[in-house]
């Protein structure tokens, strides 16, 4: 069973205007430990601190790697809530036993919504109850996957990408199961809390897809590939790829608000 869990007011709306996608490289075997941490003292102390925490994840296919997003009004409240957050008592608490599972964390690309209304909407969204003391975050039932697919663009291309991804590829994939959860480019705009870096040059736009199963996610997979509006779509926005696109199938933590 689900239950509300200290969303914040700004959950009801559309999160956020700007937002992080944070994927952290950590020692092996230590994933679940910082899970843990994360879901059991983090959540709470950065809404606290004025942010969204979107959803955090497991990778399904890289067992090192935790992946979360947060969310923010705009970038000078990003500042403030990332100053309040890290130079208050949540952090100072528990953030050696937190950077002792982590080998990177600054994998951090910069977002906000590619067109008006692609922005997150968690409303209505629940985390589950915690787990009790002693057992681990896996014990619970989620069986669906979200993929989020960064697609590296060609300077300026971004306008024509996001128009025919809107306009072609969101039908296609709706008809071939998929239910898009949001869809993002780079926020170009300076960093304002250059204690945490983020990654500087790109330009990109992200996909995020909700699936019921992986199973699904496979159908899905199949489906587009013999579509030839899809094969169309692909030949179309070909000019604007810069690079070979990032595929991340991800399982959400019982705390996730997305999943």
């Amino acid at each position: 069973m689900t239950v509300p869990l200290n969303v914040p007011a700004t959950a009801s709306l559309l999160a956020s205007p700007v937002v992080e996608l944070r994927q952290y490289t950590l020692k092996p075997g230590r994933r679940e430990t910082l899970i843990d941490i994360f879901d059991s003292q983090f959540i709470e102390g950065q809404e606290d601190a004025g942010m969204t925490i979107i959803g955090q994840f497991r990778d399904l296919d890289r067992p090192d790697m935790f992946v979360w997003l947060r969310g923010f009004s705009d970038m000078e409240a990003r500042k403030e809530a990332l100053t309040a957050f890290y130079d208050g008592p949540v952090w100072a608490a528990h953030r050696d036993a937190a950077n002792a599972t982590m080998i990177d964390s600054d994998d951090v690309l910069l977002l906000k919504p590619a067109w008006p209304g692609a922005g997150f909407d968690l409303s209505g969204a629940q985390r589950d109850a915690l787990p009790e003391h002693g057992k681990s975050s896996t014990d619970n039932s989620l069986t669906g996957i979200v993929v989020i697919q960064i697609h590296h663009l060609r300077p300026g291309a971004e306008a024509d990408f996001v128009g025919r991804f809107e306009t072609d590829a969101v039908p296609i994939l709706a008809a071939a199961g998929g239910s898009l959860l949001g869809a993002f480019i780079t926020e170009h705009a300076e960093n304002s809390f250059p204690r945490l870096p983020v990654r500087l040059g790109e330009n990109v736009f992200i996909a995020v897809t909700g699936f019921d199963s992986l199973e699904a996610h496979g159908r899905h997979e199949a489906a587009p590939a013999n579509a030839p509006q899809w094969q169309a779509f692909l030949q179309a926005a070909q000019s604007a790829i810069a690079k070979p696109s990032e595929t991340l199938r991800l399982s959400a933590t019982s705390q996730s608000l997305l999943r």
